[in-house]
């Protein structure tokens, strides 16, 4: 089938200079909520994506991300909001972005034009066969993430791709590739809405449904999370009261002296 990129073609709005903000925000939600419909269609993709990336994580593999501009910032904050989030060491999801963690803050638009260099920062955390590796690129054509996959799949490294065209050549280097079609942006080429809208849903739903497969959510709380600053040490006072009738010094004492919501929980149901 042909590859044809909706993510560069003319948005369905013109003379934006013209309209009122009001119609603005009115004519972006309704585009937003395409790449919300976009993300449900694409829900047997994503699920087939995620058993495998269970079955690498269990086996004792890391999951990766690469991407580049939009797509690469928002795999290195999945990444960076699941130790926190569900306790898990800093190296089982690293995200990866062209340029660097620089390019986090400034774009580099460059660094995704080098084909080699994805495998050369993935090669740096020794990845392999145990891993599971996912390219994001909303085009589907982005060299620093085409060159990542195309080298994982050489070493026998397990992939999937998160792209927003058809057929486009990420996918036929993924093993498990998403293509979520949000259609033309409405601010034509812009990739980071509509389609980067879909990327963030996709990719929380990858971490979240990963992880509580892994034992990492009791019920529906993050009995893993860490208890880094006020917040969250008053949400884990919470999730141990509930969860076994505990009155709040009490909650207080275990939390203090165990650090963890799930020591917690058990070591009061012993006593």
């Amino acid at each position: 089938m042909p590859f044809y990129k909706t993510t560069e073609a003319e948005s369905y709005y013109d003379n934006l200079e013209s309209k009122n903000i009001d119609d603005i925000l009115y004519e972006i939600h309704l585009e937003d909520l395409k790449a919300v419909k976009a993300v449900g269609k694409a829900k047997n993709q994503i699920s087939r994506l995620i058993t495998k990336v269970i079955d690498q994580l269990e086996t004792g593999g890391r999951l990766f991300y690469i991407g580049a501009g939009t797509s690469g910032r928002l795999g290195v904050l999945d990444a960076s909001e699941c130790p926190p989030t569900f306790g898990t060491k800093p190296d089982k999801v690293i995200g990866l972005i062209a340029g660097g963690d620089k390019a986090l803050r400034k774009s580099i638009e460059n660094a995704e034009d080098d084909i080699n260099q994805a495998w050369k920062d993935l090669t740096k955390y020794k990845i392999n066969s145990c891993d599971f590796l996912i390219g994001i690129a909303a085009s589907g054509t982005t060299p620093y993430v085409l060159g990542g996959l195309k080298q994982a799949h050489k070493n026998n490294i397990p992939t999937g791709c998160i792209t927003s065209n058809k057929n486009s050549p990420i996918s036929k280097l993924s093993d498990f590739p998403i293509e979520v079609i949000v259609g033309p942006e409405y601010l034509t080429g812009s990739s980071r809405m509509k389609a980067g809208t879909a990327q963030k849903l996709i990719l929380n739903s990858i971490t979240t449904s990963a992880m509580i497969k892994l034992g990492r959510v009791k019920g529906n709380k993050m009995i893993d999370m860490q208890l880094s600053n006020v917040k969250l040490k008053e949400r884990a006072e919470k999730i141990v009261m509930d969860a076994t009738g505990a009155n709040i010094l009490d909650a207080k004492k275990l939390l203090k002296k165990y650090s963890s919501v799930r020591i917690a929980i058990s070591e009061y149901k012993k006593k």
